[in-house]
């Protein structure tokens, strides 16, 4: 070692080691993708058992006759003419 100094590695690339030691843009992206589409059945699992312990909740409380003055329901042919 006569006065030489070692010499330095030359740095390694940080987005090589990121992608080496871990997934890739692509399967991080599947991935996401694929945790909100559970995401999204959950919701939809909760909300059909929801329809189902109680299916009269969710109809409106309203009849399509409600709206009519003066007819009686199944009269129709009178309004239109």
């Amino acid at each position: 070692m006569d006065g030489e100094q070692p010499v330095p590695s030359p740095p390694m690339p940080f987005e090589n080691t990121l992608l080496d030691s871990s997934m890739s843009l692509e399967q991080k992206t599947t991935f996401a993708f694929v945790i909100l589409l559970f995401i999204f059945l959950g919701i939809l699992i909760v909300r059909c058992f929801r329809i189902l312990l109680d299916p009269y909740r969710s109809m409106p409380t309203s009849t399509w006759a409600d709206g009519l003055e003066g007819l009686e329901k199944g009269q129709f042919d009178h309004a239109l003419a």
